[in-house]
């Protein structure tokens, strides 16, 4: 626990925004830009599906526009009654962007906003799913010839914050 009295008002100021934007909107996108190699891609995951008695979402290796758009429309669905499924593959933009549902071993070491939102502890993490993006043409990571090598968008379970 930190004492640092500067962080502890920068939290509490993150903790009120997001509990606006889940008031407001049902879901928050909380983004991660990491450093600049190939090894630290960044990701984005929601903040307010756990609330609604759903796994959040996470996106790896998309820019800050199309991790906000995918998770958006993603969040759409299941705030609109869909529950997804581990293996299910999903079909977004009329049909320009497909995405598999994957489930998310260690949600505790990449949804920080969304454990201190529900005020959950590392042991007992809110769960997630990883959404796992084709590339153009359809590849997935796994697929041979996916133009992407595998550390742009690195497997569940194999990357952290």
């Amino acid at each position: 626990m930190t004492h640092d009295p500067q962080l502890i008002a920068w939290l509490d100021q993150e903790d009120a925004h997001l509990t606006r934007t889940i008031r407001s909107h049902r879901v928050a996108v909380q983004y991660v830009q990491r450093g600049e190699g190939p090894d630290e891609p960044p990701f984005g995951y929601t903040v307010g599906l756990f609330g609604v008695g759903h796994p959040e979402l996470v996106v790896v290796g998309l820019g800050h526009g199309a991790t906000g758009d995918v998770l958006d429309e993603v969040a759409a669905l299941v705030l609109g009654g869909r529950d997804l499924l581990p293996g299910e593959l999903v079909v977004l933009e009329g049909g320009e962007r497909l995405l598999t549902v994957e489930p998310l071993p260690n949600p505790a070491e990449i949804l920080f906003s969304a454990n201190r939102f529900y005020q959950r502890p590392d042991e007992f993490s809110v769960p997630a799913y990883q959404l796992t993006w084709a590339h153009e043409g359809g590849a997935f990571p796994w697929d041979p010839g996916c133009p992407c090598p595998p550390e742009c968008q690195p497997r569940p379970g194999t990357w952290r914050a």
